[in-house]
């Protein structure tokens, strides 16, 4: 039987899984489709902005002893710690997270402060670390920026960020070049393209293009198209023809960067021999016995500890498939993941295990009047309230499963939209759920 059972294949649950395997737990992840990682910037966020404040947040790290004290980070502990951990573990899969080019990120504290790098929209977007591809748009770095686009290539308005840096203080000009260049094909996105430039031919046509395009001094930000499975060879490559620095601008989803972190993930995890399993949709759990009556034949409905779930099924074309093990985290993600359902009356719910959410239960709750409202909108603040151990827990604190865990963007008191801190929250909540893990099932007799 599985030791753990990982619901949800986001960046959550691939590090989760990953930290329970090093300590050699048997893992699986199963979830009904992929994760936010394929939609986000790929970069680690931990705290871009504080609610009610509408400055970016310098130090995320020592900024955190402003947040509730139910927030995430709160209860995980050493943040510090786990976020090491983590880009240890991005270099371990060949797609380093830094601070500065060519630096390996060793020490984190709360002395060190947010990046800031261009947006998909050329606005100044905070972010702790990045991958490498992402580091020479730093927006503290003195050079000025070519912003190159694609002529027909969606989702990437290489003007309009030109326009939006440079009126913030931060020179940049637009270029487009024939999407011909990159692309035979008529219909593109970022991914098709990235694809190509995989190939070495490729790259040499892109830069044999890019050339007559650049002025002295200047560095080169493209769309995240710089290779999909050979990226880092691909990046070296470019800037080694075009002996300047060039860097990726991440696009509208799908994302490459995120693609390219969730394939390194998934790899590595199947090297530990670990399966992820997607397109797995979890419709139902039996939650069996209590621990202390496992063995009797009692009901389970006048007893006070918490009921242990002995397995959970997913959907097949036949008879539904049951997953069994000996602990099962929920990393199925908030409102906006798909980890919640609601109805037309505002009702929310967890499906698979029917969490109590602290989320409104009225539409008319849900958000604020104002769109941009600094302190965000209740309905994405609302979650699974859990335990400094990362159990769910009821409205009293008490534990509802015994080998039940929760986290990531599932969790109650943070808006990660509002705080810029989605793949930071995952990461951290996903690590530390799982070290919980490892030491309950082996305290297990």
């Amino acid at each position: 039987m599985l030791d753990l059972l990982v619901i949800g294949a986001g960046l959550t649950g691939l590090t989760a899984a990953y930290t329970a395997a090093k300590s050699g737990l048997r893992v699986k992840v199963i979830a009904k489709g992929l994760g936010a990682m394929h939609w986000g910037a790929g970069t680690l966020d931990i705290l871009g902005y504080l609610p009610g404040e509408e400055g970016a947040v310098k130090r995320p790290l020592a900024a955190i002893s402003q947040l509730p004290d139910g927030h995430p980070y709160r209860l995980a502990g050493d943040v510090a710690g786990v976020l090491a951990t983590f880009v240890a573990l991005t270099e371990e899969i060949g797609l380093p997270f830094q601070r500065e080019v060519g630096r390996r990120l060793t020490q984190i504290n709360a002395d060190s402060e947010n990046l800031l790098l261009p947006s998909p929209v050329g606005a100044a977007r905070p972010a702790f670390a990045a991958p490498v591809g992402q580091l020479g748009g730093d927006l503290s770095r003195p050079e000025p920026m070519l912003i190159v686009g694609f002529t027909g290539l969606r989702d990437f308005y290489p003007q309009l960020i030109a326009e939006n840096l440079t009126r913030q203080g931060y020179p940049a000009r637009a270029a487009f070049l024939p999407l011909a260049v990159v692309s035979g094909r008529r219909d593109n996105t970022a991914v098709s393209i990235a694809r190509e430039l995989d190939n070495p031919d490729q790259r040499q046509k892109l830069a044999q293009a890019l050339r007559p395009l650049l002025k002295p001094g200047e560095r080169v930000g493209l769309p995240a198209i710089l290779g999909l499975d050979d990226h880092m060879q691909a990046l070296a490559d470019l800037q080694g023809l075009m002996g300047t620095a060039v860097f990726e601008i991440p696009t509208l989803p799908p994302s490459v960067p995120g693609m390219r972190l969730f394939r390194a993930l998934e790899e590595r995890l199947q090297r530990l021999g670990v399966r992820v399993e997607v397109g797995m949709e979890v419709t139902g759990a039996n939650r069996g016995w209590r621990p202390e009556t496992r063995d009797s034949q009692s009901p389970i409905s006048n007893l006070q500890s918490p009921i242990s779930i002995e397995w959970v099924e997913t959907e097949t074309s036949a008879r539904p498939l049951k997953h069994r093990a000996r602990a099962f985290l929920l990393a199925t993600g908030g409102i906006l993941g798909g980890g919640f359902e609601s109805d037309v009356n505002g009702r929310v719910w967890e499906p698979i295990f029917n969490l109590p959410l602290t989320a409104p239960q009225k539409r008319s709750g849900w958000f604020r009047p104002a769109f941009l409202d600094p302190q965000g909108h209740p309905v994405f603040n609302g979650g699974v309230a859990v335990s400094p151990d990362f159990r769910p827990v009821d409205g009293a604190g008490r534990p509802l499963f015994a080998n039940v865990w929760a986290a990531g963007g599932l969790l109650a008191n943070f808006d990660p939209i509002l705080e810029r801190s989605l793949s930071g929250t995952a990461v951290v909540t996903g690590m530390a759920a799982a070290q919980a893990i490892v030491e309950h099932v082996k305290c297990e007799p």
